[in-house]
């Protein structure tokens, strides 16, 4: 029986958007009814259509076999996305075998996190969520396909292309994910030696060797950030086959997965048998359970905002107390790192996605009756994929962690709450990522330091100015004020503070990686600096209280919101590095706890 909590989330967000869900679905069933267009085109259009088509021209003009669009977020810049390069011609061949055709229907941008960590490219991170989901629509705008896959993984990709498939969500909508890199060195490890490095202790040449002994290779970074909570949350939404996540890129188990998405996106097309238009996977159980998921996993705060957005271009509307609550009954049953010390390729091997999916249904904390790519019903994900004999099959999973101290049973967790943590106060709402936060420094309580600039943080550690407990607060960092950039830099300096015994805790009305952790992080803050919000108001010295526990976020010195809120020079962050182009984003783009999209609040 499905938890009390669960059930009465769901209800009240499906009575909450009763007024965009069912306009919405109206609209994608009057777009099925119309079906593709490529029989109505014109001969010259049908012409352009299929010239490039090569053996498959004569097939796609016939009008009788079923058409794939492949929409790709390939480039060889990104590991994560470099395995990609191979995926059209292996979708191609086997919709082909499989008596259907596959175009690529078009290319979305896809940026890496971690090369503009700290630099004035990240300022262009968030809104490429929402340029992906645009460049989405015009892939599939020519209206000439049955049914869609999606390549994509890393932080705004996957989010970006989910709000552009909702658009098509008439279509079936299979992603297909590239797999995480085989593991290096040690996340533990690496962190170390940023630490050091931070503090001066060792030179750059050890912390680039660092670096790439554990960046080496194709596929997602292994840590359980941003890119691999994405991957977890397509699997309890019901959009991979089951048990895909996690599988190595350039493997044949990776390979025969993404063909065998490709047959299944066409199988489920309204030419067959089992139309499945991923506007019906896609309803408020689903989303539920991609929360549960985060917080079952201790996922990334990022998904905070990217799932707001997500459902929001379905017409279903989610807000941060729907998260709070959902953690307040969700255990968390996984620790990767940066929540523990495996990776991603650990928690795999130790039961991974299946199980913790398994025990979560046994607990009545998941939706077990949702529509999904695999079928009805959330027990196809407890099934793990194996090659036999050359052939893809599922077979039954483990039915238990062969690792408990990377994923453990429901009944026995980690902690009895979720990862993930809203607060609230006369400072405003925010949230914070307490999975990998010890619980001695879930409270803090101290003066504050203020800046505009996560430089000028920098500057102040290396002038050795942090010599007692300290709330950093950096603000102007929000969406409108400089598009939101994550502040993930920071982390190294403040958890050598944190390692000196000192309390401090970050506050912040920007975002911070999905890799952060250890260090207690309101972020998020709601109203922005830049919309007059109360983080605007502080001064250095004032004292704050931030607190997980209680999910509190509250200034302690009186008198702070009488005082004439600050101002910033933003002028620098207007121009160059492609900034020049995103003024009409910052100008339009909703607050952080609406999603933070242009798309609508």
């Amino acid at each position: 029986m499905t938890h009390t909590v669960i059930t009465d989330v769901t209800q009240r967000i499906i009575d909450r958007s009763a007024n965009l869900r069912g306009p919405y679905l109206e609209r994608m069933e009057q777009a099925r009814s119309k079906g593709p267009a490529r029989a109505h085109l014109s001969c010259s259009g049908q012409a352009h259509a299929y010239a490039g088509a090569g053996s498959d021209q004569q097939a796609m003009a016939s009008g009788t076999a079923g058409n794939l669009g492949i929409v790709t977020a390939y480039n060889d810049m990104l590991s994560a996305h470099q395995p990609f390069e191979r995926y059209p011609e292996l979708i191609r061949q086997a919709i082909r075998a499989a008596g259907g055709t596959a175009q690529v229907a078009g290319g979305v941008p896809a940026m890496c996190d971690g090369v503009t960590q700290g630099e004035a490219g990240m300022e262009l991170s968030l809104f490429s969520r929402d340029v992906i989901a645009l460049a989405t629509g015009v892939a599939l705008s020519h209206n000439t396909f049955d049914a869609a896959v999606f390549l994509g993984v890393c932080d705004k990709i996957v989010p970006g292309l989910v709000i552009g498939a909702q658009a098509f969500g008439h279509l079936p909508a299979v992603f297909l994910p590239a797999g995480p890199m085989t593991s290096g060195l040690p996340n533990d490890e690496k962190a170390k030696v940023r630490q050091k490095f931070a503090a001066g202790e060792v030179g750059r040449e050890a912390l680039m060797a660092a670096e790439m002994a554990a960046y080496h290779g194709p596929g997602t970074c292994t840590f359980y950030g941003t890119a691999n909570t994405n991957q977890m949350l397509m699997e309890f939404m019901g959009l991979h086959l089951p048990g895909s996540s996690f599988i190595n890129p350039n493997t044949p188990l990776r390979d025969a997965l993404t063909e065998e998405g490709a047959r299944r996106a066409l199988s489920l097309s309204a030419l067959g048998n089992h139309y499945t238009p991923v506007c019906h996977i896609l309803d408020e159980r689903a989303f539920v359970n991609g929360i549960v998921g985060l917080m079952a996993t201790g996922g990334s705060t990022n998904l905070l905002i990217h799932l707001i957005a997500m459902a929001r271009a379905g017409g279903i509307v989610l807000d941060w107390q729907d998260f709070s609550d959902i953690s307040a009954v969700v255990p968390l049953v996984a620790r990767v790192y940066p929540n523990g010390l495996a990776d991603v390729n650990h928690f795999h091997a130790a039961g991974g996605l299946g199980y913790g999916i398994g025990t979560l249904l046994e607990n009545g904390l998941l939706h077990p009756d949702t529509l999904t790519v695999a079928g009805q019903g959330l027990h196809n994900y407890t099934k793990e994929p194996k090659l036999k004999d050359g052939e893809l099959v599922w077979e039954d999973g483990a039915g238990r962690s062969l690792n408990e101290k990377i994923v453990r049973s429901a009944k026995d967790p980690f902690q009895p709450t979720g990862g993930l943590s809203r607060l609230t106060g006369n400072l405003g709402t925010g949230v914070m990522k307490v999975s990998a936060v010890a619980p001695e420094h879930q409270v803090v309580e101290a003066p504050v330091r203020v800046f505009h600039d996560q430089d000028e943080v920098k500057a102040a550690f290396k002038a050795k100015e942090f010599t007692g407990d300290v709330i950093v607060v950096v603000r102007f960092q929000g969406p409108k004020a400089n598009g939101m950039p994550e502040l993930h830099s920071l982390t190294p300096i403040l958890s050598i503070l944190q390692g000196r015994g000192q309390k401090v805790a970050l506050v912040t009305d920007g975002r911070m990686s999905g890799a952060s952790g250890k260090v207690p992080a309101a972020i998020h803050v709601s109203p922005e600096a830049l919309d007059g919000g109360a983080i605007a108001y502080l001064q250095d010295g004032d004292m704050l209280r931030v607190d997980a526990v209680k999910g509190e976020l509250e200034i302690l010195t009186q008198g702070v919101l009488d005082r004439v809120p600050a101002t910033a020079d933003l002028s620098a962050n207007q121009h160059g590095t492609g900034r020049d182009l995103f003024a009409t984003f910052r100008d339009t783009v909703g607050s952080a706890d609406t999603g933070a999209s242009i798309f609508g609040a």
